[in-house]
C-alpha cells in the first residue's frame, strides 16, 4: 500500500500536490480571514439592532390591538383572567396609553423586583439602538423593558408596554447564532474563493519567479523557465526577469572568456616580449641596408614593433588590466589617418583610403591610443568589404574607406565610412560588447569594445552612426 501511494505521488504533477502555505500565502490567508470577519461584523451588528427593534415593535402592535379590545368593553372592564391571557398573547406585562397628557393603564402591571429599562422608539438614537441588543444579551435574567412608541391603530400621544427581557434575550441569541453560522458559511465560501483566486493569479506566479531566481542563483547556466504571456504586472516581472538573467549569463560567459584570455596573455607575454626584442634587433641591423625597398618599409616596421612591445610590457588585454590614462597632445589628423590606414592593410589596389579632411585639422588625443582606434575601425571596414560575397565580381575585394571630419563647438567629429554590407541588425545593438564579432570578422570581438573604452578615456565617444546595405558609418568624437 505504501509503495502504491509513493508511485501515485510520483505521478502527480508538482502543482497538484498539497502544499503548506508559505510566508506570503499565510499572510494572504490571515488577511482574508480578518477582512471576512470585519465584513461579517459590519453585517451582524446592524442586523442584531434591527431584530431587537422589530421584536419590540411586534409586542407593541400586539399590545395596541389588545388595548383596542379592552376599550371596546363597557367601562373598559377586564377580568383578571382575561387580562392575563391578553398579556400572555401579546407577550407584555402592562399596557399604558397616553392621550392629551393623561396616562391610562389598560392592563395592570405586576410587581417587579427591578426597575425596568426605558426604550423610546419615537426618538432616533442610532448609537443607543446599536447597543440595546447587547444590553439585552448581558442583562440580568429579571430585567424588564418599558417601551414607548407612537400608536398606529388608535388615537393617542403614545402607547407604552412593559415586557420581560428574557424571551427577547432567548430569541435574540438564537437569531445571532443562526446569523453567525450562515455568515460564517458564506464568508468561508467567499474567502476561500477569494484566496484561491489570489493564489492562482498572484501566489503561484510569484512562486515560479522565486523558483527561477533560486535555480539561477544555484546554477546560472540552468535552462530558464518560459515566461508567461500575461499582460499584467506579474507577466512583465517574469519577462524582465528572464531578460535580466539572459544578460547576466552573457556577462558571466564574457567574464569567463576574459579570465581565460587574461591567463593566456599572462602565459605568452614573456615569450612574446623575447620574440619582439629579437625582431627589434633584426630591424636595427636592417637599418644599415642599402636596399630602397627595405628603407621604405623599415619605419613602418619599427613603429609596429614599438607598439607591440609597449602592449606586451603593459599587458593591455581587455578585462585583464586597465588602460593607462591617455597622454594627450595635439595631433594632426591627416598623418594619423595615413599611418593607421597602412597598418590596417588598406591598399589602393584593393580597399583604398579616401581622406576628405580639412587642412591642418587637429585633435587632442594620445597618439598611440588614437592609432589603435583608427586601426580597429579601418581593419574592420576592410574585412567587411573583403568578406562581402554579395558584391559584384568586378568589385570583389575592392572598396573604399572614407574618412571625414568636422568641428562642432569644442568637439571634433571624425567619421569612418565604408561601402561594405553594413552591420547585421542582430549585432547592431551589441556591437560594442566584448566578444561580439561581425559576420566577416575572424577576430576575438574585442576591437570595438577596446576602441570605445579608449575614446571614453579621452572624454569622447565612439558610436555606430549609420548602417545599411550601402555600408556603415562610425563616429569618433574627441576634444579639439
Amino acid at each position: 500500500m505504501t509503495g502504491a501511494m509513493a508511485r501515485l505521488k510520483d505521478r502527480w504533477p508538482d502543482r497538484w500536490r498539497p502544499r503548506a502555505p508559505d510566508g506570503m500565502a499565510k499572510r494572504l490567508l490571515a488577511l482574508t480571514a480578518v477582512f471576512t470577519l470585519a465584513v461579517q461584523l459590519s453585517i451582524l451588528l446592524p442586523s442584531a439592532a434591527s431584530f431587537h427593534e422589530r421584536w419590540l415593535r411586534d409586542r407593541l402592535q400586539a399590545a395596541e390591538l389588545a388595548s383596542v379590545g379592552v376599550e371596546a368593553l363597557p367601562y373598559s372592564a377586564v377580568e383578571d383572567d382575561t387580562a392575563a391571557e391578553l398579556m400572555r398573547i401579546g407577550g407584555v406585562q402592562a399596557v399604558v396609553v397616553g392621550e392629551q397628557g393623561v396616562r391610562r393603564l389598560l392592563l395592570q402591571a405586576p410587581n417587579l423586583p427591578r426597575a425596568p429599562d426605558v426604550i423610546d422608539l419615537r426618538r432616533d438614537h442610532p448609537g443607543a439602538r446599536a447597543l440595546d441588543p447587547w444590553r439585552t444579551l448581558v442583562g440580568h435574567p429579571d430585567r424588564s423593558i418599558r417601551v414607548q412608541a407612537q400608536p398606529r391603530y388608535r388615537s393617542g400621544d403614545f402607547i407604552e408596554i412593559l415586557t420581560p427581557a428574557q424571551p427577547l434575550k432567548q430569541e435574540l441569541r438564537a437569531f445571532l447564532l443562526n446569523s453567525l453560522l450562515v455568515s460564517l458559511l458564506i464568508s468561508a465560501a467567499a474567502g476561500g474563493l477569494l484566496f484561491a483566486g489570489l493564489s492562482y493569479l498572484v501566489i503561484q506566479p510569484l512562486r515560479r519567479v522565486t523558483r527561477s531566481i533560486e535555480r539561477f542563483a544555484a546554477d546560472p547556466e540552468s535552462p530558464p523557465e518560459t515566461a508567461s504571456d500575461r499582460n499584467d504586472e506579474i507577466g512583465r516581472v517574469e519577462r524582465e526577469l528572464a531578460r535580466m538573467q539572459d544578460e547576466v549569463r552573457q556577462a558571466l560567459r564574457s567574464r569567463a572568456r576574459l579570465a581565460a584570455l587574461g591567463e593566456a596573455v599572462a602565459k605568452i607575454n614573456h615569450d612574446l616580449r623575447n620574440m619582439l626584442t629579437s625582431a627589434q634587433m633584426a630591424s636595427e641591423r636592417l637599418a644599415g641596408s642599402d636596399d630602397p625597398m627595405v628603407a621604405q618599409a623599415l619605419p613602418r616596421l619599427e613603429r609596429a614593433l614599438g607598439r607591440a612591445a609597449a602592449l606586451s610590457r603593459n599587458v593591455l588585454a581587455y578585462g585583464k588590466s586597465e588602460e593607462p590614462a591617455p597622454q594627450t597632445t595635439r595631433i594632426a589628423l591627416t598623418g594619423a589617418v595615413t599611418t593607421a590606414a597602412e597598418d590596417a592593410g588598406l591598399d589602393p589596389a584593393g580597399v583604398r583610403l579616401d581622406k576628405r579632411l580639412p587642412a591642418r585639422f587637429a585633435v587632442r588625443a594620445d597618439p598611440d591610443q588614437l592609432h589603435r582606434i583608427l586601426v580597429n575601425l579601418m581593419r574592420n571596414a576592410r574585412q567587411a568589404i573583403e568578406g562581402d560575397a554579395a558584391r559584384p565580381p568586378e568589385r570583389q575585394g575592392r572598396g573604399v574607406v572614407r574618412v571625414t571630419a568636422e568641428i562642432a563647438g569644442t568637439t571634433a567629429i571624425v567619421r569612418i565610412a565604408d561601402d561594405g554590407p553594413g552591420v547585421p541588425p542582430r549585432l547592431a545593438e551589441r556591437l560594442f560588447q566584448p566578444f561580439v564579432s561581425g559576420r566577416a570578422s575572424d577576430g576575438t570581438g574585442l576591437g570595438l569594445a577596446i576602441s570605445r573604452e579608449l575614446a571614453a578615456g579621452h572624454g569622447g565617444e565612439l558610436r555606430l552612426a549609420q548602417t545599411g546595405p550601402d555600408g556603415a558609418v562610425f563616429e569618433l568624437k574627441l576634444p579639439v
